[in-house]
């Protein structure tokens, strides 16, 4: 997913982006979402979250 998506997405939350970069800016949704913050983290070895939204950048970034 490109940034300009993730920043609409961001701002539908009423968050505001600033100039966050991709990572930051999925942490913020995920963190509004009330998720863990696992985006591109050491997670991505054993994540089982199949349904995630992020799931295929987060594998290319892990």
């Amino acid at each position: 997913m490109k940034v300009k998506d993730i920043q609409i997405m961001v701002k539908r939350l009423g968050l505001k982006p600033g100039k966050l970069n991709k990572t930051k800016l999925i942490h913020l949704i995920q963190k509004e979402e009330n998720n863990d913050e696992c985006y591109a983290t050491s997670v991505v070895k054993s994540c089982a979250q199949d349904d995630c939204l992020w799931r295929s950048d987060c594998l290319k970034a892990g």
